[in-house]
């Protein structure tokens, strides 16, 4: 896997991606954990065409700053960029527009996994 990949995607700010809705608070507003899945969303697509059969990516780390507010019915989009990879270490650049501008931006860092390997381990945690 090489720096360089790119991915986008575009939502529209429904009652359900709401701060009020998803509790993260009381307003009609696009929510921050509804844009921290958007992030991995796009990041984890961007790659996921260039893993190995049977890997897959898993989210460990953010550092995103959500800047400015965006109300119901706005279009809102993510743009990831992978910029750095070290082993299984996957880095990617992360900005987040609504129609007005930037809204969000950070880093996310997700970790190629065996998927089996991952999913049997999790499950061994159920009593």
């Amino acid at each position: 896997m090489e720096t360089g990949i790119k991915n986008s995607i575009e939502l529209t700010v429904t009652n359900n991606k709401t701060a009020a809705m998803m509790g993260s608070g009381t307003l009609a507003v696009f929510a921050t954990p509804a844009m921290i899945a958007l992030i991995e969303e796009t990041a984890w697509k961007s790659v996921a065409p260039h893993l190995e059969d049977g890997q897959a990516t898993v989210g460990t780390k953010l550092d995103i700053s959500h800047v400015a507010p965006t109300p119901l019915g706005m279009t809102v989009k993510c743009e990831t960029e992978l910029i750095e990879v070290d082993g299984r270490r996957l880095k990617f650049k992360a900005d987040v527009y609504d129609e007005m501008g930037i809204i969000g931006t950070g880093t996310h860092e997700r970790f190629i996994i065996n998927a089996e390997k991952f999913q049997a381990k999790a499950d061994s945690k159920k009593v």
